[in-house]
């Protein structure tokens, strides 16, 4: 535990840590890819918390703390304790019997960093765009926390896609990414695209955002990626055109998430959905790219989002980029808590 909260470091989002921070933790994952493990984590106790379903954050998480000789505490909100209620000064007489506050300040006792993924309303975009949960475990949890994906951010799947793409082509200023939106009936969160589109302007890359009207990601993230953009010298567009986004592209990213404008209507939303069944990356589309590779952070929606013949085809990083999540999170947790010690 560390000796003071002046030396914590929370993930809560990518740009916690400094881009001379992020080339650490990607050269320290390709080592260990290489190289295989250490016991960097023997004695280290870390608590998982899951308010929402998982699969890949899940068990890679756990079994990179597993592999680095750590013991990870694995506990789900839908089984294991309850909903916790994050408002400052309220009377909690809803459904939630217990405060942020106060799970954060005895986990603390207990482990030496606790990954969190929390619950979304669904109901609220002004709400659920704020990430309270998770900034109120920040701010009162006495070890490090990372952000195992909230409304806004995934920095998870960030590092694993950036590892992935320095795997493939080293160097990634001036090389061109295209983020594809894709229909799907289970649209996610805009957190995945929110965390690579930043990471990879702040890498130089030129990015193409993609997606039809009504998708438009939201304003502040923008607002934030232009100034990234400016200081790396990387770029972004947004296009409304699926297949001249593609044109010219290295990398066709795909990724089906809801539209802000209609987040509590879902039958508004599944009107909207209903009209872009085209979205989809075929065979056909990749080709428009520069050899285009494809990525998508999964689960994907075979022949809905992505036909079979690009998924499992020779252009395809998929599985590259899910076992990368384990490498990278390694590297991540070895980084933060040599930070911590």
């Amino acid at each position: 535990m560390p000796s003071s909260t002046q030396s914590l470091r929370h993930l809560v989002r990518l740009t916690d840590l400094s881009q001379e921070e992020i080339e650490g933790i990607l050269e320290t994952s390709v080592k260990i890819r290489q190289e295989g493990t250490t016991t960097a984590l023997s004695g280290r106790t870390l608590g998982l918390l899951f308010f929402r379903g998982s699969l890949r954050t899940r068990a890679s998480f756990e079994a990179a703390v597993g592999q680095l000789g750590g013991h990870p505490i694995d506990l789900n909100a839908t089984s294991d304790f309850w909903d916790l209620e994050d408002r400052e000064g309220g009377v909690m007489d809803g459904a939630a019997p217990e405060h942020v506050r106060d799970a954060a300040t005895v986990l603390s006792r207990y482990v030496d960093l606790l990954a969190i993924r929390p619950s979304l309303s669904g109901t609220s975009w002004g709400t659920d765009r704020k990430d309270s949960m998770i900034q109120s475990w920040a701010a009162h949890a006495e070890v490090p926390v990372i952000n195992m994906e909230s409304a806004l951010w995934h920095p998870l799947q960030a590092l694993a896609d950036l590892m992935t793409l320095r795997e493939h082509f080293g160097a990634l200023s001036g090389r061109k990414l295209t983020i594809v939106w894709t229909h799907s009936p289970t649209a996610a969160s805009p957190s995945v695209v929110n965390s690579l589109l930043q990471a990879t302007v702040r890498s130089g890359m030129q990015v193409r955002l993609a997606h039809p009207a009504g998708y438009e990601l939201d304003s502040q993230v923008l607002e934030e990626t232009n100034e990234l953009a400016t200081k790396s010298g990387g770029s972004y567009e947004v296009s409304n055109e699926l297949p001249e986004a593609v044109d010219g592209a290295e990398v066709v990213y795909a990724r089906s998430w809801w539209s802000t404008e209609d987040y509590e209507n879902p039958t508004l939303a599944a009107s909207r959905r209903a009209r872009h069944t085209d979205w989809m990356v075929d065979p056909a589309l990749l080709k428009r790219g520069d050899h285009a590779h494809l990525m998508h952070a999964m689960p994907v929606r075979r022949n809905l989002e992505v036909t079979d013949e690009v998924l499992d085809g020779p252009e395809s990083l998929v599985y590259q980029q899910a076992e990368n999540r384990l490498h990278s999170q390694k590297a991540l947790l070895m980084h933060i808590l040599r930070g911590a010690s």
